[in-house]
């Protein structure tokens, strides 16, 4: 049970850095396209972070209500990011050819 925890927190991490990565080049790029690229990347990145953030809290800790609602909540932004920066990747890939 603990490796998974481990698991979890290192992809965590590992989106979180890609996250801000994405984040940087989108804010950088003078080209739309790729701007938007970069930004639905970064959508993607923390919607996957978002959804094991709410694993971790729904599965893993004591149960409490607060817990619940706080994993629900991140599992909704989770899922909605996730969608639409597949969404606005596949829109901005089609743009830049």
């Amino acid at each position: 049970m603990l490796w998974i925890q481990i698991i979890l927190f290192s992809f965590i991490c590992i989106m979180l850095a890609l996250s801000v990565y994405f984040s940087f080049r989108s804010r950088r790029e003078k080209e739309a396209a790729k701007r938007g690229l970069y930004s639905a990347r970064m959508n993607i990145c923390m919607g996957v972070m978002l959804v094991l953030i709410a694993v971790t809290q729904l599965f893993f800790f004591s149960e409490s209500s607060f817990r619940r609602i706080f994993g629900t909540i991140c599992v909704l932004l989770g899922l909605f990011n996730l969608f639409a920066g597949i969404r606005n990747h596949g829109h901005f890939d089609r743009m830049q050819r």
